[in-house]
């Protein structure tokens, strides 16, 4: 099986930055794109950012600017540093990662439990 996990979430001022950090592990061959989502309550879940494997990377508008993905390809990781948060920033924050788990098989939509980030104003 494959899990993802996360860290990092947390309460900060707004202006503020925080750093969430997700790692994948289990049975694991290749890891195609990863990504951050977040999703307000009410709201549906949207994507901030996405990284390919050979870390090129794509970011919505409303984080363009604030929000650096990365990924270490050797520890199957992807962190998000958030910078000049908002109050509309708070949400719960979710990794995804596209995982092939064997040689041949192709690849699936992995998601992690969620990390709460609130923004206080």
């Amino acid at each position: 099986q494959v899990q993802l996990v996360e860290s990092g979430g947390g309460l900060v001022q707004a202006g503020g930055s925080l750093r969430l950090s997700c790692a994948a592990s289990g049975n694991i061959f290749r890891i195609n794109d990863m990504g951050w989502y977040r999703q307000a309550p009410g709201d549906q879940r949207e994507l901030l950012a996405a990284i390919t494997s050979g870390s090129r990377t794509n970011y919505a508008d409303s984080v363009k600017g604030r929000f650096t993905i990365s990924r270490d390809n050797a520890k199957n990781t992807v962190s998000l540093q958030m910078s000049s948060l908002k109050a509309e920033d708070t949400a719960v924050y979710y990794c995804n990662a596209r995982i092939a788990q064997y040689s041949g098989m192709g690849f699936m939509d992995y998601w992690g439990q969620g990390t709460q980030v609130t923004v206080s104003s």
